[in-house]
């Protein structure tokens, strides 16, 4: 079966890219081991969703779709460091309407998946799995492990941190394990967060509690593994009392309200992003500390850089030439880049037990919460993807 475009995997990442080209000419096959399906409770999976990915997904004609009952504006941050730091950041200062927007993955994968479903220029490959690629000069040809062939001018790996497309393409991937894990679990609390979410470095690791609609909130604590792993194995009671305790008692009491789960976190950085007839978009493309909440934000940048560059190709053009797609990585290069270096730096920065540099940190926070142009371009960034 022949198609111009292949995209190998289905997540909010891959199911954008198909989506963003809906009004395009091009034939797409999209390959996934599983649907998505809307989650009938909370999501474990919470992200933040910047203003200009809302825009983003707005385009793509989801964002109206969505149940904004399940949705949660972030009116303001708060930031505190492990000595007295504290960085403020607010909406309504700065003129906006919201930070960000709170919501679950399955939310937003879901009414992405109904419309790929109605998109005429998409095939579903689902449940597929791949099991052979080759590209020479004139194509991609991938086998699926029922035998299907499929043939394309370009293949696009969406397929997550452990990308197999990024294998078989041999395209080394440097990363470096940060020895801790990502606890996420969402609660009811008893106080109202009105909007707000909040951020500790802690000595025992970052926790942040996303807001979330009708007085809930989801918390990220990345920690050490052996902190990590004891959270893990607290009884619910006593899980909700060590992160309650751990902000203060901000919100009064949590109640747990989904399992907790926890994820190895890394950084990762690969050495191209594009080779002939290839590329590779979000988790396949890199991996960031979760410190920031921008790692999904990077993803569907990638999408939508890579959309903008094939839907203006003429007929006769190529997709999977090379010079096509180093326009997309140079379009790229410099966001993921930054964020990648700016979270590494501050978990290295906030992990040190050095007197003068708890000092020193802590000191900035203070110091970029009282210069408007610094707390300004970091609500830029926030907002836009940009400074």
């Amino acid at each position: 079966m022949k198609f111009d475009l292949i995209v190998v995997g289905g997540g909010l990442a891959g199911a954008a890219l198909a989506v963003a080209l809906r009004r395009t000419s091009l034939r797409i096959a999209l390959v996934e081991s599983a649907p998505a399906v809307k989650s009938p409770t909370w999501d474990q999976r919470i992200y933040a969703y910047s203003p200009a990915n809302a825009a983003f997904l707005d385009e793509l004609g989801v964002w109206g779709h969505l149940d904004q009952g399940r949705l949660m504006p972030v009116r303001e941050m708060q930031i505190f460091g492990d000595a007295g730091g504290e960085l403020r950041l607010s909406a309504y200062d700065s003129g906006l309407s919201e930070l960000a927007w709170i919501g679950e993955c399955s939310l937003v994968h879901a009414e992405l998946w109904e419309s790929l479903k109605r998109q005429h220029n998409v095939r579903l490959f689902c449940p597929a799995t791949p099991a052979n690629l080759t590209i020479d000069a004139d194509a991609a040809a991938l086998v699926l492990g029922d035998g299907q062939v499929l043939q394309a001018s370009l293949v696009v790996g969406a397929d997550g941190r452990e990308s197999w497309v990024r294998q078989q393409a041999g395209i080394e991937a440097q990363v470096l394990p940060y020895d801790e894990k990502g606890v996420v679990a969402n609660f009811r609390c008893e106080g109202d967060h009105r909007g707000t979410a909040f951020q500790w470095f802690r000595e025992d690791g970052i926790l942040a509690w996303l807001p979330l609609p009708d007085r809930t909130l989801s918390i990220v604590w990345s920690a050490d593994d052996a902190q990590a792993d004891e959270l893990m194995t607290l009884d619910e009671a006593a899980f909700s009392e060590r992160v309650a305790a751990a902000g203060g008692h901000r919100l009064g009491r949590l109640e747990l309200l989904t399992p907790r789960a926890a994820f190895p976190l890394r950084l990762m950085r690969v050495e191209r992003v594009v080779a002939p007839r290839l590329a590779l978009i979000g988790d396949a493309a890199h991996a960031i500390h979760p410190l920031s909440g921008h790692g999904i934000n990077l993803g569907f940048q990638d999408a939508k850089a890579l959309a903008a560059e094939l839907a203006v190709l003429p007929a006769w053009r190529d997709p999977g030439e090379l010079a096509v797609l180093r326009r997309y990585a140079r379009a790229r290069a410099e966001e993921p880049f930054l964020l990648q270096y700016a979270t590494h730096g501050l978990n290295r920065l906030f992990k040190g037990r050095n007197p003068l540099l708890s000092a020193l940190r802590n000191a900035g926070l203070n110091l970029t919460g009282k210069v408007p142009v610094l707390s300004n371009a970091l609500i830029r960034y926030a907002v836009n993807g940009k400074f």
